[in-house]
Parts: structure tokens; C-alpha cells; sequence
């Protein structure tokens, strides 16, 4: 069933209003769709060296204390496992393409 003319033009109203929203734009873009995954992934990297760390000082103390922050940090290895695993191969090309661009927008003459 075809749009009447009132919905057709209340949805070019909807498009016009999104092509204009940035922020909206941002958030659907390849790359905005994985910035919360790579966060994660980039705070739990974080994590995995500060338990290695942790492994490593507290092997010197006890070694349960050390097989605590082992356990810590292959809580945090998977976490890296699973956001990358959600993010996908084809997530990982984009956010990598997202990196190389420079983020300047230059105003048009």
C-alpha cells in the first residue's frame, strides 16, 4: 500500500531533521557503533597490565595473593575476548580506519 502524500511528506520532514542531526549521525556511524566496545576493550587492556603487575609484586608476598590477580586478569582477558568477538572482524577494520583519518573538519569555501 502506498504512502498518502501527508505521510510521504512527513517522512521527508523525519529525514531532513536526521540529516541535520550530528550527533544522531555520530552515534550510527561504523564508527560510533563500536566506540563502547573499543572503550572497553582499551580500559580492560588497562587492567590485564596492572594485574600482571600485581602477579608479579604479590608473588614476592604470597602466592594466593598472586593467584587472585592471575584470576583478575583472565577476568579481564575476557573481557577483551568478548568485545572484540562483538565487535567483529569488520568492526575492527572500521574502527581502525576511524583512527587513521584525522578528526579536523575543515569549513567549506
Amino acid at each position: 500500500m502506498p504512502l498518502s502524500d501527508e505521510e510521504q511528506r512527513i517522512l521527508r520532514e523525519i529525514e531532513a531533521q536526521l540529516q541535520t542531526d550530528e550527533k544522531f549521525a555520530n552515534a550510527v556511524s561504523s564508527a560510533g557503533l563500536y566506540r563502547h566496545s573499543a572503550r572497553r576493550v582499551w580500559w580492560a587492556l588497562v587492567g590485564v597490565i596492572v594485574s600482571l603487575v600485581a602477579v608479579v609484586a604479590s608473588l614476592q608476598i604470597h602466592f594466593l595473593i598472586a593467584f587472585a590477580a592471575f584470576v583478575v586478569m583472565m577476568g579481564f582477558a575476557l573481557v577483551i575476548e568478548r568485545q572484540v568477538r562483538l565487535i567483529g572482524r569488520a568492526g575492527v577494520q572500521d574502527l581502525a580506519q576511524t583512527i587513521r583519518k584525522p578528526r579536523v573538519k575543515f569549513p567549506h569555501n
